[in-house]
């Protein structure tokens, strides 16, 4: 029972008893699904690597806002961040990559190890909070030191949310958050 193709014809144009994802009204999955996708695909790539070096390591897996978020927590992962976070910067790229190959869509996946960016977010917030005080005080815009593109999301987000602007200056690695006067 095949049928030949003609130029130009598919399989699934042809065949009448096998409906496509479209023809059955399958909805494509929702915003969070996609999300939580993106969290197992990552936290399967990131738990070979553990594996790979040898690391004891515990994930979680959440979405925050528009994002996919992976927490891996247990004992010393101190090098799983490195100096400044360069090393948890690196690894979170990759497993954009990971994700990307699977998906084939871009992922705003964000990583955290032993809860470092949580206390860089919070020593960023108050590094922002004096920043603004000094600015609504002098009337004068402050620039700040360089910073990673999570970090000036973090500051400006901060300075929003009180009310002022800013703006990020420079090019990397001298990337920096000017706050300016209301």
């Amino acid at each position: 029972m095949s049928e030949q193709l003609t130029d130009g014809e598919t399989a699934a144009e042809t065949t009448d008893n096998e409906p496509t994802g479209e023809a059955t009204g399958a909805a494509r999955p929702s915003k969070v699904q996609r999300l939580e996708h993106e969290g197992d695909i990552a936290a399967d790539y990131l738990e070979e690597l553990l594996d790979i070096a040898d690391l004891d390591g515990d994930l979680d897996m959440d979405v925050e806002g528009d994002r996919a978020s992976v927490q891996i927590g247990g004992a010393d992962l101190s090098q799983l961040v490195g100096r400044n976070g360069e090393v948890l910067e690196a690894l979170q790229e990759l497993t954009r990559l990971a994700v990307y190959r699977e998906t084939g869509e871009r992922s705003r996946l964000m990583l955290d190890v032993d809860g470092h960016r949580a206390q860089q977010r919070e020593r960023l917030v108050a590094l922002a909070e004096t920043s603004i005080a000094e600015v609504k005080e002098s009337g004068e815009s402050v620039s700040l030191e360089p910073m990673s593109a999570f970090e000036r999301k973090v500051v400006h987000d901060a300075v929003a949310a009180a009310g002022l602007t800013s703006e990020s200056e420079g090019a990397e690695p001298q990337r920096h958050v000017v706050i300016l006067p209301a």
